[in-house]
């Protein structure tokens, strides 16, 4: 197994500017580092699904060892910025109220190939909002954690998508299966999950959980970081992984409309606020 590419410890915590902190970032912090620290959950399922593939398994352990520091990471600087903000108080009001389903033996996507695209998905999607925050980051600290984190997710994304090659070959799904999954993935970014984290990131205590509420307030924050060459990466990464041409008329099409929306979308939620 290969070692961590950047541990916390040797990030520059000196070097943190209280001055450069930008406020209305730090909730995202908050949330982001919950969803990041509980990748132990998604490993037990993975491992569940390719229980006969040690090599994947291997694969998805070490992923989880690196997602579980980039949690660590943005807790601790969010702590720092936040003297108010308990970390781990935070993880465990999370895990109260969302919980990963664990004891699946059969990928909820159908099939290995489209467990496999789903995960590509997942990277694409944090791949590109670290780096759109890394980018909108003027905190210096938050800054290169953010990058750091930007290049894990796209080597874990090039992991997974080796491994959906080696599938697609075993089951043959079909590029339009797989780009239904690709699609029927991103939809989900608007689930539970991260208004969940959201909420249990930032809310007061007894304040109640209303999903609407929690996930426009981490829509609109989060919307808002993107530019659009961070949308344009993403789609010919979800194209790459589709095996679809990301050089297309059609790719041009996608990350037209995908940029028009986002751009959009952050534009009604930051009128509504």
């Amino acid at each position: 197994m290969a070692d961590l590419h950047w541990r916390i410890e040797e990030l520059p915590w000196d070097r943190l500017d209280h001055a450069k902190v930008d406020p209305d970032l730090v909730p995202l912090i908050k949330a982001a580092a919950l969803v990041e620290y509980n990748a132990n959950d998604y490993t037990a399922y993975l491992c569940n699904v390719f229980h006969d593939d040690p090599e994947f398994q291997e694969l998805a352990r070490y992923w989880a060892v690196e997602e579980v520091q980039h949690g660590e990471a943005l807790g601790k600087w969010a702590e720092l910025v936040d003297p108010s903000f308990d970390f781990q108080k935070a993880v465990a009001r999370f895990r109260a109220g969302y919980r990963v389903p664990i004891d699946l033996d059969r990928s909820v996507r159908g099939s290995r190939t489209g467990e496999l695209i789903a995960r590509c998905m997942v990277e694409t999607g944090t791949s590109s909002y670290y780096a759109a925050i890394g980018d909108s980051a003027e905190e210096p600290v938050l800054k290169l954690i953010c990058r750091n984190i930007a290049a894990d997710e796209l080597r874990h994304y090039k992991l997974f998508y080796t491994h959906a090659k080696r599938y697609v070959e075993k089951e043959r799904l079909s590029k339009w299966k797989r780009l239904w999954v690709a699609l029927s993935r991103i939809g989900e970014t608007e689930d539970d999950e991260l208004a969940y984290a959201f909420y249990a990131a930032n809310a007061p205590d007894g304040v109640p959980y209303d999903r609407k509420t929690f996930n426009a307030a981490y829509m609109r924050r989060a919307y808002g970081r993107y530019r659009r060459k961070h949308v344009e990466r993403a789609i010919a990464m979800v194209f790459k992984a589709c095996g679809l041409n990301p050089q297309s008329k059609a790719y041009t099409v996608a990350a037209r409309g995908a940029w028009w929306f986002i751009d959009r979308r952050a534009r009604k939620l930051a009128a509504a606020a």
